[in-house]
């Protein structure tokens, strides 16, 4: 039976979905009557009435309470007039036919009734526990997303699931202003008088729009998105019919879901830019700082030579060492200059290699050369094979780079000790290598040497802290990379790997042509 009444449910709900369900309790108890005419006799009505109570108890499966009332009237009318002695009439002879008549009707009703009463109830639970799975699935899709855009995602498709519409959110920019377009779907926007709308829900935390009392003359009806600290924003849909009963209760349980998701990820995105601005300002004035010392410095040598050769007569001895006192304090002023700029240009992306074939003796001269004053009181040893061919490099960039290594060495190297620059070819790949005999680097510092206002606790004061940034980001211009670790013997060794071409005779062709 039990079978039987899967199969009816199944089947005839899709077969009659579009036709009145008192028109089919007519039609069903009418053919049942039909087919059970042969059973007419005497013998045979009590078992009409079995088949009655089937099939009353079939429609109530899957029909209201009304035309459940109707069969069972029209279950227990047949019967009298059609199978009950005398047939055709409404008269009842014997008085147990009446008694069993009465019976009949009465249990035919309340069996239809309480049947259509337990497959309400049987409904309203599977609708109950899809909703809690569907809270629960949110609550773990929510959990998971990282970020607004992930957790929006996630809204946006639980609500099209679960309640036929596309939302469309409109939240906060942090400073309580709501964006006119959507954060996700930027391809929608709000028109003029809907985005007024979304204003006053948002100030009010009410909703509004259609089939709302607040301003319902717009299309959409706009929800608030209430959260304990901040409001994310609001959410807009198109309705047929407000929200009532357990749906308006697992429409505004998922709101606040929602709403909770998207203040925690507005709270930790709040809390992201607060950090940012502390370590900011914290890098402006350690900036600044630096770099008003390192300028007071050079600009007040300049300033004490000049005054003294303006005001002063000195002897020809004297006045060189003024000019060399005001050259070096240049010199150093232009080195800070420099790396600001080439900072300046590796933080917006505007470095561009210009490769050309260069002899690797030419450059270290003149990185030598550059540095003469520096190294007077080092010994530099530069080791470049005879047989070490042609390179392709940015001569501009790469010199800079080894400017900064063979400079920093000058300021950590112990005076008097050698100071070591080699380079090599190896398949494809030029390599460079700094040494000196200095104090190193503590292990915990290595992987943070080249990174930007780096310096090591304790170590000499003067500098930014950008020149190794600097040469990394150089080598790495050249798709090279830049290494670092300290020597057995002491002092440290930077390794730098450049690919280039093989440097035959037919590159070298190509290049000049």
């Amino acid at each position: 039976m039990d079978k039987t009444k899967n199969i009816l449910k199944s089947f005839l709900p899709s077969f009659i979905s579009g036709i009145n369900p008192y028109v089919i309790s007519i039609f069903v108890i009418g053919l049942t009557a039909a087919l059970c005419t042969p059973l007419y006799n005497l013998q045979g009505y009590h078992v009409v009435s079995f088949i009655l109570l089937f099939v009353v108890s079939m429609l109530a499966t899957f029909m209201g309470i009304g035309p459940v009332f109707l069969a069972a009237t029209l279950s227990a009318l047949v019967w009298n007039f059609f199978f009950i002695p005398p047939n055709l009439t409404f008269h009842i002879d014997k008085t147990e036919d009446i008694l069993m008549f009465g019976m009949f009707f009465i249990i035919a009703l309340v069996n239809g009734v309480l049947t259509t009463k337990v497959r309400r109830q049987e409904r309203l639970a599977l609708e109950r526990e899809e909703r809690t799975n569907a809270l629960f699935q949110l609550t773990r899709e929510l959990s998971k997303a990282s970020g607004i855009d992930m957790v929006l995602a996630v809204a946006i498709e639980g609500i099209k699931n679960h309640f036929r519409t596309d939302p469309f959110f409109i939240l906060q920019d942090g400073n309580n202003i709501l964006h006119s377009s959507g954060r996700l779907q930027k391809e929608k926007k709000l028109a003029e008088k809907e985005y007024g709308v979304a204003e006053w829900v948002f100030k009010h935390s009410q909703k509004a729009g259609k089939f709302t009392d607040n301003l319902p003359s717009v299309e959409f009806t706009f929800f608030p998105l209430p959260g304990t600290r901040l409001n994310p924003g609001v959410v807009a849909v198109k309705l047929e019919k407000l929200f009532s009963g357990d749906q308006k209760s697992f429409w505004d349980t998922f709101l606040t879901q929602i709403s909770n998701a998207l203040e925690r990820e507005f709270l930790g995105e709040l809390a992201q830019k607060a950090r940012f601005l502390v370590e900011s300002d914290r890098l402006y004035k350690t900036l600044f700082n630096s770099i008003s010392h390192e300028l007071r410095i050079p600009v007040a040598t300049i300033m004490g030579a000049s005054d003294s050769l303006l005001n002063s007569i000195h002897a020809g001895n004297v006045q060189s060492a003024l000019f060399n006192e005001i050259f070096t304090a240049s010199l150093r002023l232009n080195r800070l200059i420099e790396n600001l700029l080439n900072m300046s240009r590796l933080e917006s992306g505007q470095i561009s290699v210009r490769l050309d074939w260069y002899d690797m003796n030419d450059l270290a001269n003149k990185v030598a050369e550059d540095l003469k004053d520096e190294l007077k009181p080092f010994t530099l040893a530069v080791k470049i094979p005879d047989d070490m061919p042609m390179v392709k490099i940015d001569y501009g960039l790469l010199e800079q780079a080894l400017y900064n290594l063979l400079y920093n060495s000058t300021q950590y190297a112990p005076v008097a000790s050698i100071i070591e620059l080699s380079t090599s070819y190896d398949d494809g790949t030029l390599i460079i290598r700094v040494n000196d005999s200095g104090p190193g680097f503590p292990e915990e510092a290595i992987e943070n040497v080249f990174k930007k206002f780096f310096r090591v606790d304790g170590s000499k004061t003067g500098g930014l802290g950008l020149g190794l940034s600097i040469v990394k980001g150089f080598v790495e211009a050249h798709k090279g990379t830049v290494t670092v670790e300290n020597r057995k013997n002491g002092g440290s060794e930077f390794t730098l790997k450049i690919p280039t071409e093989n440097p035959d005779i037919q590159n070298l062709q190509l290049e000049t042509e």
